[in-house]
């Protein structure tokens, strides 16, 4: 039996061309994006947790990043801002 769902107070959803669905915190403007409505807010949250300083501080983002098996060539610019 399908469901009709309701985003929660503050949320919107697009779908996307490609068949994503993106959650957007409409006061913030912050936006995260999952193949289903359940997991771009759940990847909403996340972003959300970040952009409002809640989230789990990463003492060395470097080797963060390489444990989670993720390459990063750092440009010549040097790192971006929110990685100092």
């Amino acid at each position: 039996m399908a469901t009709v769902s309701e985003p929660p107070a503050g949320v919107e959803f697009v779908h996307e061309d490609d068949g994503r669905v993106t959650a957007r915190h409409v006061e913030s403007g912050v936006a995260s994006f999952g193949d289903t409505e359940a997991e771009a807010l759940r990847e909403l949250a996340d972003a959300l947790d970040s952009h409002f300083g809640d989230g789990e501080r990463i003492d060395d983002p470097e080797a963060y990043l390489e444990d989670q098996g993720i390459d990063v060539e750092i440009g010549e610019n040097g790192s971006p801002p929110w990685l100092e």
